[in-house]
């Protein structure tokens, strides 16, 4: 299965390939995200970072800190 990451707000899309058991904390540290900066959204819902793939596409909002 493939899953598209939409990145907020620059509207950027990545691809990834979906193996069974892959969380999206897989998937992110894959592209080069730090999973502490990402939210994942799908249906307007958060989901955490350890949920398996099973969405085909969801929105990533990548946060930062000033701290």
């Amino acid at each position: 299965m493939l899953c598209r990451f939409t990145l907020i707000p620059d509207g950027s899309v990545l691809v990834y390939q979906v193996r069974p058991g892959d969380t999206y904390e897989t998937a992110l540290l894959s592209f080069g995200l730090n999973p502490d900066a990402a939210l994942i959204f799908f249906r307007g819902r958060s989901l955490p970072q350890d949920k398996k793939i099973e969405e085909e596409e969801v929105g990533i909002f990548l946060t930062s800190s000033r701290g």
